[in-house]
């Protein structure tokens, strides 16, 4: 019990998480996974000795990364995932009934299979909901080759290093914009700012010269330290801008019950302090 994972993703800031029982640790194809209990965060997930996510708080990533856009738009029907291979992403966008059909595009079917077995918790039988479609491939690659019709595109990355660096891309995202339905959203994975201000930043310029909404939001998740993360928000339409009264509505009608989210949280979320506004050119 005395056994530590110190992640070391900053240049000049590290993190470590005590290791209870280790429960899986093992290198696929594109990267190595390790599942380890701790005791404030019970499982927690790791690719390349960098926390991913973890049984204690990962509704808060999941939640906002999905309630987010499906409430705002209102009526998305078809939404797409790149990336987010533990499932918890599908089990949120599926926790609507509304949704009629979810494409998830992961590239590791390593990470999907230890993920059913060691973090069921996180999916809670996404994987066998008849709407969700799931495929082994590069994002990157599918999202330049689909026929689009998607009404929220969530991009579940990991950090820009590896097989995620080509999900930050102005190629990605301008594919990404061409299959958004009319009034789409794309929202997106963007780090902690105040560590991180680049990649928010290149992603912000893209998502500018693409939308003609274009901006972020946040939430504390407090396994991603070093301030709260951002989440880049593109759109053609007025969805920002609805109106808390309206998702409250929503949000009571969907019957789901959060642990974070809510149509106050939500609003809020786009007030961004001055050190987060400016970094968007």
């Amino acid at each position: 019990m005395n056994d530590w994972l110190t992640e070391k993703l900053h240049a000049d800031y590290a993190q470590s998480l005590r290791i209870g029982d280790v429960l899986y640790d093992s290198k696929t194809e594109h990267q190595r996974l390790k599942v380890f209990q701790n005791g404030t965060f019970g499982r927690v997930l790791t690719l390349d000795d960098v926390v991913q996510t973890t049984e204690g708080d990962n509704f808060i990533y999941h939640e906002m990364l999905t309630h987010v856009p499906i409430l705002a738009h209102g009526a998305a029907r078809r939404v797409l995932i790149i990336g987010g291979g533990d499932g918890g992403m599908a089990r949120a966008v599926l926790d609507h009934a509304s949704v009629e059909h979810v494409t998830m595009v992961e590239i590791d079917a390593g990470v999907v299979g230890f993920s059913k077995e060691y973090l069921p918790q996180l999916s809670r039988g996404a994987f066998d909901d008849p709407r969700l479609d799931l495929v082994i491939a590069d994002g990157a690659a599918f999202m330049r080759d689909t026929d689009g019709g998607y009404d929220v595109i969530i991009v579940d990355s990991t950090d820009p290093i590896g097989p995620g660096e080509v999900l930050f891309t102005d190629h990605f995202y301008g594919h990404a914009k061409k299959a958004l339905s009319p009034g789409g959203i794309l929202v997106t994975q963007n780090g902690v700012p105040f560590l991180q201000g680049d990649e928010l930043t290149g992603t912000m310029r893209a998502f500018q010269s693409l939308f003609a909404d274009a901006t972020c939001y946040l939430a504390t998740i407090p396994t991603y330290a070093g301030g709260p993360m951002a989440f880049g928000w593109g759109t053609d339409g007025d969805a920002r801008h609805v109106s808390v009264e309206l998702l409250q509505k929503r949000f009571a009608a969907s019957g789901i019950e959060t642990g974070y989210y809510t149509p106050e949280v939500h609003k809020g979320a786009f007030a961004l302090p001055p050190y987060v506004s400016k970094l968007i050119p």
